[in-house]
């Protein structure tokens, strides 16, 4: 019984870490699938429009039957804030990071995605959202992470380097129809690219936390912004695409990018990510991003023949350490604010007034005698203290803690 219990408690405890690695394999699986559709001719913007049409549909559903009474008044400035968030997320950081992951690799995609937390530390800073106090080594760590990361991300974007050969990279490239090559010129375009999304991403994360406060309902939040977002991103993609041959879709890889990209990374992420995030908290969740970067590493390299430069390497390392330096400074944060959350003591608020003050005042005795043999190393057992009150004969309470 023992035996079972414990593994039934290991089994809970590991649940948030694999969910979230999990998740990594389907971000990782989203992205290597993106790029194939990508380097078969699917316009980005077409597929921004699918991919958010099918995470609409999923995620309505839920929205209407789960949040049917507790859904808040729409009004309009809750409107405005909801179709800039469309604007943000799926139109422009979709896109931009599409056009990014076309014009370099999977991995060096998912290695730019990891300056999100800095990023949005630097605008939270900006909107006064998080406070910076300098002295303290949290808030060091925090703003060195973000100086770290950013150069990392010069790196990856101004220097490639020397390929390096992994043990099955001659076999891979030589039996493999691999991604063309891109140049420097092209490199450097898209990296602009991916600094751009990421920079849109932490913009609606910074939106999103303004709207959650007026707008608590998740999922029905989720919803509508897909929804807004599929609606402008079809406009947008008439402007840009005047070939009705783009929207063309068949039951091919396009249909599966579009339809694992909405259903994985927009519906069942965001379920997952808000139900660990409710037991673990943001940075437990964001700690897992450059799991995917390696994860993507793997099999891009196997089943794209993407080769890996030094300066992606390099640049990737100095990124994760920022990184991580920013997630612990908010890890530390968070302590400190819990450790400043302390319950008061429970008053006993009888008919009697008398017996407050007592009460009261013998609680306060206790507490000085406590600290007094604290200072001279005594040590003092907790006494049960019975106060007659007017109510019932005898009350226990319990000296208060030192």
């Amino acid at each position: 019984m023992e035996g079972k219990g414990y593994s039934g408690s290991f089994f809970q405890r590991s649940k948030p870490y694999i969910a979230m690695i999990s998740l990594q394999f389907g971000y990782a699986g989203m992205n290597i699938i993106t790029k194939v559709s990508l380097n078969r001719g699917m316009s980005h913007y077409v597929l921004v429009v699918y991919r958010h049409a099918f995470a609409t549909a999923v995620i309505a559903p839920f929205a209407i039957i789960l949040e049917r009474k507790v859904r808040p008044k729409i009004t309009f400035p809750i409107f405005m804030q909801m179709f800039v968030l469309g604007l943000l997320g799926p139109v422009i950081d979709q896109n931009f990071y599409y056009a990014g992951l076309k014009f370099t690799s999977p991995t060096f995609s998912c290695a730019m995605s990891n300056m999100l937390p800095a990023m949005t530390f630097v605008m939270a800073v900006l909107c006064r959202m998080e406070i910076v106090d300098i002295k303290k080594v949290r808030c060091q760590a925090k703003v060195i992470g973000t100086i770290v990361t950013v150069a990392g991300a010069m790196l990856m974007t101004l220097y490639k380097g020397n390929v390096i050969n992994l043990i099955w990279s001659e076999h891979v490239h030589t039996h493999s129809s691999s991604v063309p090559e891109t140049s420097n010129k092209d490199w450097i375009k898209g990296s602009i690219l991916l600094i751009i999304a990421t920079f849109a991403w932490a913009s609606f994360f910074i939106l999103q936390t303004v709207t959650l406060t007026r707008y608590s309902a998740h999922l029905s939040l989720t919803a509508i912004v897909c929804f807004l977002g599929t609606l402008q991103s079809i406009a947008v993609t008439f402007v840009m695409e005047h070939k009705p041959s783009a929207w063309t879709i068949g039951w091919d890889m396009n249909l599966l990018a579009a339809a694992y990209a909405g259903i994985v990374s927009s519906s069942i992420s965001y379920y997952v990510q808000g139900l660990v995030m409710q037991k673990t908290g943001p940075v437990f969740v964001t700690a897992f991003s450059p799991l995917m970067m390696i994860i993507v590493a793997i099999m891009g390299s196997f089943i794209l023949a993407e080769n890996i430069y030094v300066g992606g390497v390099l640049g990737a390392i100095l990124i994760v350490a920022g990184l991580y330096a920013v997630l612990w400074g908010k890890h530390k944060e968070q302590k400190e604010k819990e450790a400043e959350i302390i319950p008061g003591p429970i008053k006993e608020n009888g008919e009697n007034g008398d017996t407050t003050g007592m009460i009261q005042d013998i609680e306060a005795n206790n507490c000085t005698e406590k600290q007094r043999n604290q200072a001279n190393n005594v040590t003092v057992p907790s006494v049960a203290i019975t106060v007659p009150t007017s109510q019932a004969p005898m009350i226990a309470r319990e000296a208060p803690r030192a």
